[in-house]
């Protein structure tokens, strides 16, 4: 299962906020940034800081993407 973050994408938009004011305001890194733009997983402190800096919960900032299933492959 894989991570989207584009509703904090979205949301950061929507407030004109940029990610060097969302690294101030939540005090992460910019490593935290380049996880958050490339889908990676961030530890759940992070996730709580960015949170509160954004007043919203992670149901509001991220979202979890089903793996597509794999084809079955016939062997005649």
């Amino acid at each position: 299962m894989a991570v989207s973050y584009k509703p904090l994408i979205h949301m950061m938009i929507e407030r004109d906020i940029s990610n060097a004011e969302l690294m101030r305001r939540a005090k992460i890194s910019a490593n935290i940034i380049t996880k958050i733009k490339n889908g990676q997983y961030i530890a759940l402190d992070k996730v709580e800081s960015i949170c509160s800096a954004m007043s919203c919960t992670p149901n509001n900032m991220m979202e979890f993407i089903p793996d597509q299933p794999k084809e079955k492959e016939d062997h005649d």
